[in-house]
């Protein structure tokens, strides 16, 4: 495939998207470097991830494990291409992104972080992990609450094969900017906790903010936001 015009929907709308990021980082007063741009590319088709690549986004979030893996035989020729699983996680599922993904945002137990360690390859680098926080305490989502944060980062970063990286979380929606902000802050204050209490851990991500609620998240200091509606239009309903 050649490389896309700069007039095809998707560069018209992931342009927007990364000029509405470089605009939340400069009113935040943080550089542009200081966050990046995750495209979620679930229920998308290759192609789209191919052409976005073409447009200088390396990195892509993935929600189903099995369209996952399809579409990373499908664009294996993209060797700088940069796999993130941002779902649930079951366990009979753990394997296949211990093998195929550098990063897991998803991690809500020490189970599932000891099965992706054991079953991570050993020719490959640490498999990239956040652990996923319930933030807004909200019994229809996953993740851990902050209560069980210390210890649960304390479990990961003793496992060699995984790299602890920081946390992410998906909030309940919040109707304006300070209330969207909040749980975002929380989380941050969460990190900052962590990184008192294991120094000598990497922990320097914050995954938070996505189409509708980015700005918030700059503003309290996410480093990787997952944005998906804004680049590739509405979901699609999965495979």
């Amino acid at each position: 495939m050649t490389a896309p015009s700069a007039s095809t929907p998707l560069a018209e709308s992931l342009a927007k998207v990364r000029q509405r990021l470089n605009d939340a980082l400069s009113a935040a007063g943080r550089p542009t470097t200081d966050a990046r741009l995750l495209a979620v590319s679930k229920t998308k088709p290759a192609a789209l991830i191919r052409e976005a690549w073409h447009l200088g986004q390396r990195e892509f979030g993935e929600n189903y494990v099995q369209e996952g893996l399809a579409k990373q035989v499908e664009l294996a020729d993209l060797d700088d291409i940069v796999w993130h699983f941002i779902g649930p996680l079951q366990s009979n599922k753990t394997r296949d992104v211990a093998e195929h993904f550098a990063w897991v945002h998803s991690v809500d137990r020490e189970k599932i972080a000891r099965r992706l360690n054991d079953q991570r390859p050993e020719g490959l680098p640490p498999l990239n992990v956040c652990l996923q926080v319930n933030i807004s305490a909200e019994p229809s989502k996953s993740g851990a609450s902050l209560a069980e944060l210390p210890e649960l980062a304390g479990a990961v970063l003793e496992m060699p094969q995984l790299r602890l990286r920081g946390l992410m979380a998906i909030p309940a929606p919040g109707e304006n900017m300070d209330a969207q902000r909040e749980p975002f802050a929380r989380l941050k204050e969460a990190l900052r906790a962590l990184q008192d209490r294991f120094p000598e851990a990497p922990l320097d991500t914050l995954s938070m903010g996505m189409t509708n609620d980015l700005e918030a998240a700059i503003l309290e200091e996410a480093t990787l936001v997952r944005v998906g509606t804004a680049i590739f239009g509405e979901r699609e309903s999965p495979r």
